[in-house]
């Protein structure tokens, strides 16, 4: 079923007798048993005012006709959401609702913030049907339960988005990417660190063992960016890789592919994706024995794809991080979600029967843990 109104899903909400699977473009696989209901027809800009860098949307508008408004005023998302679509062989459109009820964050998350530090408020459809608005359209605090940071991330647990207001920031002037070569894992998380202590705002850094590239992301006015670029080569200099800097078209290709984790598509097996301590982060992968890597927000975020069937969570025992496995190779297995900890589970679950008392939202999908 899809709804095409926010008082259709209410509706359709308030006579369900039986678990629904809540779809928005259903790009990355996560929906889980029982019946469909698809808020893409929850479509359009309701209200965009550049002046005060604002946006407000229906959740299931395409992420591509925002990211097209935005860039006609040059203006962005900047949190930089990744699309799934390659990585998990589907089709399928990605919306602005399944990004931040995703809480979907890219290379850029390091620098300003994941998709939630960028949503103003919120309209939502809860388990009993009613229709409840939360946040506005600037930033403020809240008391009681600030749900606009409670939906975000959800995985469409509490609530079916109908409606989001987001901030937005302008498209910078100009960007730069600084290429060290030759470091092995160890030196390159080291590299990271130093670039992200240093005052040269850097908006990206990742590593690509495959191809032997520690890559770091400026941007801002030419002049500004520039002069960054020189010092963070200086800085670097001690690392012992050499160093390439690229122009802004094909930095912005690299950061696409690295987004998306490019090279991972295609290629057969599952992945998975660790939040860990950067330092923590090359004895994982090697203790992983992952076939392929990629690291991401500067070793914060690890990439790794493993022969089908591997339990990397027993391979790596415990350690001080989160582990989902987002693409299963196996025909028909679903995503893991990582165990909540025991006094999150409790918050968790009385969040979920305060706003789900019937059970009706994605709970069997979330359940999905090993």
């Amino acid at each position: 079923m899809t709804v095409t109104s926010e008082a259709e899903l209410a509706e359709a909400i308030r006579a369900a007798d039986a678990p629904l699977s809540l779809r928005g473009g259903d790009t990355r696989g996560m929906a889980g048993p029982g019946a469909a209901l698809s808020l893409a027809g929850l479509r359009g800009i309701t209200l965009y005012e550049p002046g005060a860098l604002t946006l407000v949307a229906q959740a299931g508008t395409p992420v591509s006709e925002i990211e097209a408004a935005l860039a006609a005023e040059g203006q962005r998302l900047a949190f930089e959401p990744m699309d799934h679509r390659a990585l998990m062989g589907r089709s399928g459109t990605p919306t602005i609702g399944g990004v931040f009820a995703a809480n979907v964050s890219g290379p850029r998350r390091l620098a300003v913030g994941a998709a939630r530090d960028f949503l103003l408020g919120v309209r939502f459809v809860d388990g009993q049907g009613a229709i409840i608005k939360n946040g506005g359209r600037v930033m403020k605090n809240v008391t009681g339960y600030d749900l606009v940071k409670l939906m975000a991330g959800s995985q469409g647990t509490l609530g079916a988005l109908t409606e989001v207001s987001l901030k937005v920031l302008p498209k910078p002037e100009t960007s730069a990417t600084l290429v060290l070569s030759g470091l092995d894992d160890p030196a390159a998380i080291a590299a990271m660190a130093l670039a992200m202590r240093s005052p040269f705002e850097v908006t990206g850094a990742a590593h690509d063992p495959a191809q032997g590239r520690t890559v770091l992301r400026l941007e801002g006015f030419e002049t500004s960016v520039a002069y960054r670029i020189g010092r963070l080569k200086d800085l670097l200099a001690a690392t012992g890789g050499e160093i390439e800097v690229l122009a802004e078209d094909p930095s912005e290709t690299l950061w696409r592919d690295l987004r998306d984790v490019a090279p991972f598509h295609g290629a057969a097996g599952d992945v998975w994706r660790l939040h860990c301590r950067p330092t923590e982060a090359p004895a994982l992968a090697a203790k992983s024995g992952a076939e392929a890597r990629l690291y991401d927000w500067a070793g914060g975020l690890l990439w790794l794809r493993m022969a089908p069937g591997t339990d990397l969570r027993a391979r790596l025992g415990r350690y001080d991080g989160h582990a989902t496995l987002l693409r299963a190779e196996a025909a028909g297995a679903l995503p893991r979600q990582e165990p909540e900890a025991p006094g999150v589970a409790r918050l968790t679950a009385g969040l979920r029967a305060k706003f789900d008392p019937r059970g009706l939202f994605n709970a069997e999908a979330l359940a999905r843990s090993a």
